[in-house]
């Protein structure tokens, strides 16, 4: 197996979404163009999404040949992909994982994905809405300041805001709000019969919420949006961005669903550079603002409930989430060492999500000059330089490839490679899977 099949240079497809930042204010726009000199930027279109992979829609490819990665595993599978891979998620001819980078000007979609279990119902019973029977687990990694929502509020939070939002209130009720306040326990232990009772009163504030007209939520969304304004102290008592955050989503989607379901009902999730979340299967989350990386098992199945003119599956959303609530702080991943990266640089850091399809391992150099070396992964990786530049080769090669800000490389399984700093700002993101990891 010579060099130039186990470490690649790939070029990769974009999608310009109406939510993308608008021309080379994107960082999708940047490293597209960067990469592929052919791609120039159209400063008046939004570059939502660069896809590092092998889907089909959006190719990447192989920047010397011009074949899609997709052709080259399906050639040999073995090779690019690995046979533990093969044998462990059944296909010789895609990643199990997307790797993407997308730049946010406006809010996606609120949004939960189905299980594995789900996700083969669904895809049988509607295959236009659900095109695919896999789980769709995703990884957020902020590459600038980014905002996002994940996951319900503690209880006591969305106790509070029931109880003094007017608005929310007079939607869900007098009723089922006494009984969401009067019967919580904030203290219960995860999977006891307290915590099962908590999902399911919390199931019902938001299927009360998302069962309600239309008519009604644009009346009381409206009425919202003005008392942010004229009474601001009725939301920073909860949260002291929540009316800039109203108002400025209503911009983008007037009097929608989103603003109780997703500004009220869930966490507001503020990440760093380098800072990450997992957002599991059912439970619902959004990307509101910023740029980062993405990391997804290989699937389309999305089920929708505000901040979109697409298909809301309302009766699927209530019923297929976990209703699991918590602190901000619970939904960020842990940073963790990696035994397989040693040596100069000033940081390389695992982020590994619960799921077996990927991991993803950040390096970031503070002087140039500095070597990175990485053993063998028993499995595929692709990784993107995001800041500075620095250089890539199979360790022991004589010679080295370039490796600038947007450079995306394939690296096949069981290929050791070393990177070196030219600056002292060079970082990478790597994607990999292994079976056993």
């Amino acid at each position: 197996m010579s060099d130039s099949t186990k470490l690649f240079r790939i070029n990769c497809g974009y999608q310009n979404y109406d939510w993308g930042k608008i021309g080379s204010s994107s960082a999708v726009a940047q490293f597209a163009s960067e990469s592929d000199p052919t791609v120039k930027v159209d400063e008046s279109k939004p570059y939502a999404e660069l896809w590092m992979g092998t889907h089909p829609s959006v190719p990447s490819k192989d920047v010397n040949t011009g074949k899609t990665l997709r052709e080259l595993v399906t050639s040999d599978p073995k090779t690019y992909l690995h046979s533990s891979i093969i044998e462990k998620f059944g296909s010789s001819q895609e990643l199990p994982f997307l790797f993407k980078v997308l730049s946010i000007e406006k809010v996606l979609s609120i949004q939960a994905h189905p299980d594995k279990k789900l996700g083969a119902q669904l895809h049988a019973a509607d295959p236009k809405n659900y095109p695919d029977d896999n789980h769709k687990p995703e990884m957020a990694i902020a590459i600038t300041s980014f905002e996002g929502f994940c996951g319900f509020k503690p209880l006591e939070q969305l106790a509070k805001t029931l109880q003094t939002v007017p608005e929310l209130h007079d939607i869900i009720g007098t009723q089922i709000v006494n009984e969401f306040v009067n019967n919580i326990k904030p203290n219960a232990e995860i999977d006891s019969t307290e915590d099962i009772s908590n999902r399911k009163l919390l199931q019902t504030v938001f299927g009360k919420l998302m069962n309600t007209p239309e008519s009604i939520i644009n009346e009381k969304a409206a009425s919202l949006v003005k008392r942010s304004e004229s009474e601001p102290e009725v939301f920073t008592n909860i949260d002291s961005r929540l009316p800039n955050l109203i108002q400025r989503l209503n911009k983008q989607f007037p009097n929608d669903i989103g603003l109780f379901c997703g500004c009220l009902l869930l966490n507001h999730v503020d990440l760093n550079p380098g800072e990450a979340m997992f957002l599991q299967a059912k439970d619902p989350h959004a990307y509101i603002s910023g740029d980062i990386i993405e990391c997804m098992a290989a699937s389309d199945n999305v089920v929708r409930a505000g901040f979109t003119p697409k298909f809301k599956d309302v009766k699927n959303l209530v019923e297929m989430l976990t209703y699991s609530y918590g602190s901000v702080e619970k939904q960020k991943m842990p940073l963790l060492s990696f035994a397989k990266s040693h040596g100069e640089a000033a940081k390389s850091v695992l982020y590994n999500p619960p799921i077996a399809e990927f991991a993803v391992l950040q390096t970031i150099f503070d002087h140039a000059g500095k070597t990175q070396s990485f053993d063998e992964f028993d499995g595929p990786s692709i990784v993107i330089g995001t800041k500075g530049e620095g250089s890539i080769k199979i360790k022991g090669a004589k010679e080295s490839l370039p490796f600038k800000t947007g450079y995306v490389y394939f690296v096949a399984p069981e290929a050791a490679i070393e990177l070196t700093s030219s600056d002292n700002e060079f970082t990478t993101y790597r994607a990999f899977v292994e079976a056993n990891v």
